[in-house]
């Protein structure tokens, strides 16, 4: 069993059962222990988010989760095939293929999005009854690789009305939606707090004043994510239903902060530490790596432009 399996049961088991949920007056300890399980290994940081997001999705929904089971949120989106859902005697028919199902053979339910003639659904789904297959070589990373984030092929017995999570487009039109992009940039943040603490482990006194350079810049870029990831937990705690409408915008402006502040200590720490521990240790080579794929789930200069046209108030 790799590491980030074993992290993640413990998550699962531990933090996983007792995280707060957003907008419970408690954001920011739900981001921060989210970056603390980052930090240690980004994969299985990443799979945290997405146990917590699931459960965070059905209490929104007014649902319940199943007792003691682990989630993922399969929720991608393709321009070609896709997931698709079609009505069936006494429910739903999952048909077609998704990619990126992060924790594919480890999480043992999912909500699952699909394309249907009503709208943009959402299922909570057992993995064992409703993936048929997982498309052969569809994950072939090296920077989150053990995120095991493959392409599945989903079939199986009709799923039940009652498995359905929320009315149509409820996944991308609840309030949560942004406060869980948010939590994404809480575990780009602890990446980055992993790369450093562990430049600053390995460091010597004598090391050149270059080197100590490259660290304070890395600090200060660490300051200023913590410091956003704050304001924007204490922000959504304020507006739990974002009566304000503001989540999106703060959403959008932490992501973009905490992306760029995590490029530019990637960039130091590799300048301060030089090749030997991206090549000789491999613990920091796989959180370079990580780090580098996980954060390319921002979409760039896409998201750049929609914050800057709210900024100005033209159309989104």
């Amino acid at each position: 069993m790799s590491q980030t399996m074993i992290s993640f049961q413990e998550f699962v088991g531990t933090d996983g059962t007792e995280l707060p949920l957003p907008g419970s007056g408690a954001t920011w300890r739900r981001f921060s222990t989210l970056a603390k399980w980052a930090a240690k290994d980004l994969s299985a940081g990443r799979l945290c988010e997405g146990h917590a997001d699931a459960l965070a999705i059905l209490y929104e929904a007014g649902m319940k989760p199943v007792v003691d089971a682990s989630y993922g949120v399969w929720a991608s989106r393709s321009s070609v095939g896709g997931t698709v859902a079609e009505r069936a005697p006494g429910g739903w028919r999952l048909s077609g293929s998704k990619a990126f199902c992060s924790g594919s053979g480890m999480v043992e339910r999912a909500l699952v999005t699909a394309d249907s003639s009503e709208g943009y659904l959402m299922f909570d789904v057992a993995v064992g009854e409703h993936v048929r297959s997982v498309v052969p070589n569809s994950w072939p990373a090296v920077g989150m690789a053990d995120s095991k984030s493959e392409t599945l092929v989903f079939g199986g017995p009709v799923i039940g009305e009652d498995q359905r999570v929320g009315p149509p487009d409820f996944y991308t039109h609840r309030p949560g939606f942004w406060f869980g992009a948010a939590g994404v940039a809480a575990c780009w943040y602890g990446g980055a707090v992993g790369l450093v603490n562990n430049l600053t482990a390995g460091m010597s006194s004598q090391a050149s004043e270059h080197v100590f350079a490259d660290l304070g810049e890395a600090g200060a870029a660490l300051e200023m994510m913590n410091h956003v990831l704050r304001h924007v937990a204490s922000s959504i705690d304020g507006d739990p239903l974002d009566r304000g409408g503001r989540a999106h915008f703060l959403a959008l402006v932490a992501r973009q902060v905490v992306h760029d502040s995590a490029q530019t200590i990637l960039a130091r720490v590799a300048s301060a530490g030089g090749a030997r521990p991206l090549c000789l240790d491999p613990d920091q080579a796989r959180r370079a790596a990580d780090l580098y794929v996980y954060l390319a789930q921002h979409h760039g200069r896409a998201d750049a432009t929609e914050l800057g046209r709210m900024m100005t108030g033209g159309p989104s």
